[in-house]
């Protein structure tokens, strides 16, 4: 009885230390911020700790995910807001001095929401949100610009179509999308068949590494160059700008919708697309959006065909009528505008809006949601495909949308970036699925539809790995383990390959030496590796 007492007092006597020693460091580590952090106002604005009236708004501004707003999630324990660069480095040193980890988060559309949670509240961390870094440099001349990582596509697309209507950039549909994120995860929209992907067209970056050092291209290595335009967000640092090509665009683009039901040989026109789509001309791109609605009084499978075709309705009609006859494609399908109003077209279904839409970054969440994804490289056989796509008729179904590749894709090496997915892809693929409604019922449904589709699919689909795209973050893929304060790479290849198949060797070899420690560590980070070398022996 005596050692069983004698063992709860040094129990408690140690939590109590662990407890003191833990608020020391939180006490220190806001000390040091507050000596390296200053605005104008203060940094009442920058810094937001738990007891700050508006750290639960400003926490929620940038959640994009409803899933992820509930008791169980954790919160930092406090929230930087930076509003320069040397804000940015501030953070990294005085966090790594006091033993927190960090997250970035830029637009906060991780689909996992790692940018602003821990999984199992194994590190104690605080989020660098740079929604005030959103600075954008247009140089017409030169057709580059500098934009800041916590600026939005939507205001990219914005401050070029400002400058300039004969320049756009390759990136996303979504307009509230953080570039920061988007551009690090390699960044697709519908100009990837002309021009690649947004990482692609990168020129130059600002990053600051574990040190807090702010490094250009040159001082950071063509290694750490490559392994951060597409090798996935905060493995290496956090990238605070990126200088990127602008490329041409025509003074009129061409869009058209075109939906077939079922009953209209819906699925007759996704098999042939399958084949069609990747092989157009690389002005042309044409997705598919399949999802259930209901008609006649019943439900049916209707697929969406969303194209931008670079150039007038004239030329496109010509193209379709070679190309892809089956469609049915009009001249009254055309809708010409400008490249600034396809952005709006493909963002919010309509162009007869004010682009100043484009700012609107939203505020707060208002969906719950789960994705996944995929890559396919033969056609699937019709039957094959009415089979997996019968699943969009049940119910609590969610969306398939299917991105071609092809073109210019297929003329970028696999491993000129961490992005593997060039040539031999037809499309792409996102699962989605989505709910308003907060019940463990409408959950469970929605969650098991998408892993079963996902599930059915695995024999039509890119194997050895089953590869995914980082962007469209999964977790179902697996995460980090940790082996003491360092995660495992055997682990982390587990879900590491599927995104980046042969250059995810690389990108481990790269974060062993910029950032053997691994303090930019989150649950699906890129864990170092050392090449036959311990840690210590690294050093």
């Amino acid at each position: 009885m005596a050692k069983e007492i004698i063992f709860l007092i040094l129990f408690f006597l140690s939590c109590s230390i662990h407890i003191s020693l833990a608020n020391q460091n939180y006490q220190s580590f806001l000390h040091c911020l507050y000596n390296n952090i200053q605005s104008s106002e203060g940094n009442s604005d920058i810094i937001y700790t738990p007891s700050n009236s508006n750290y639960t708004s400003f926490y929620l501004s940038s959640i994009r995910n409803l899933r992820f707003v509930n008791s169980a999630t954790t919160k930092p324990l406090l929230i930087i807001a930076p509003t320069n660069v040397s804000h940015v480095q501030a953070s990294v040193v005085c966090a790594r001095e006091n033993g927190f980890s960090i997250r970035a988060r830029s637009g906060g559309h991780d689909y996992e929401g790692l940018s602003y949670r821990e999984v199992d509240n194994s590190r104690r961390f605080v989020i660098v949100d740079l929604a005030n870094l959103r600075e954008i440099d247009v140089d017409v001349t030169r057709g580059t610009a500098w934009v800041q990582a916590g600026a939005t596509v939507g205001e990219l697309y914005y401050k070029i179509s400002i400058k300039t209507n004969l320049y756009g950039f390759p990136a996303g549909i979504c307009p509230t999308v953080g570039i920061g994120g988007h551009i690090s995860g390699g960044g697709f929209g519908t100009m990837l068949r002309k021009y690649g992907l947004a990482s692609d067209n990168v020129l130059d970056a600002l990053l600051v590494d574990a040190n807090g050092d702010l490094l250009h291209k040159d001082p950071m290595g063509e290694d750490l160059f490559w392994a951060i335009r597409g090798g996935g967000g905060t493995s290496y640092g956090i990238v605070v700008s990126w200088k990127v090509k602008l490329v041409p665009v025509p003074p009129i683009v061409t869009v058209f919708t075109i939906n077939r039901v079922t009953k209209e040989g819906a699925i007759d026109l996704m098999s042939k697309w399958q084949s069609i789509a990747p092989r157009l001309h690389e002005d042309l791109l044409i997705r598919i959006v399949a999802q259930q609605i209901y008609e006649g009084g019943e439900r049916q499978v209707q697929a969406g065909f969303n194209a931008l075709f670079l150039g007038e309705c004239v030329q496109l009609v010509e193209l379709m009528e070679t190309d892809f006859p089956e469609l049915g494609m009009q001249r009254q399908d055309c809708k010409e505008m400008s490249w600034i109003e396809s952005a709006l077209y493909f963002a919010f279904y309509t162009s007869d809006i004010s682009k100043e839409a484009l700012l609107d970054r939203g505020t707060e969440p208002y969906r719950y949601f789960k994705a996944k994804s995929d890559f396919v490289k033969e056609p699937i056989q019709k039957s094959a495909l009415e089979k997996v796509l019968s699943h969009l008729l049940d119910d609590y179904a969610g969306v398939i949308i299917m991105d071609p590749y092809g073109a210019k894709m297929d003329n970028i090496s696999d491993t000129a970036t961490p992005f593997p997915h060039r040539k031999g892809n037809l499309y792409n693929i996102q699962y989605f699925t989505e709910w308003t409604q907060n019940d463990t019922t409408t959950y469970k449904k929605r969650m098991t539809w998408i892993r079963n589709i996902y599930d059915e699919m695995e024999p039509y689909v890119s194997t050895n790995p089953r590869a995914a795209y980082i962007n469209y973050r999964d977790l179902d893929l697996g995460i980090n383990e940790l082996v003491g304060a360092i995660a495992s790479y055997d682990k982390g290849k587990i879900w590491g390959e599927k995104y980046f198949k042969g250059n995810f060797e690389k990108l481990a070899l790269v974060k062993a030496r910029v950032d053997p420690f691994d303090f930019f560590w989150n649950e699906q980070s890129v864990p170092p590796l050392f090449a036959g070398h311990t840690l210590l022996s690294f050093f």
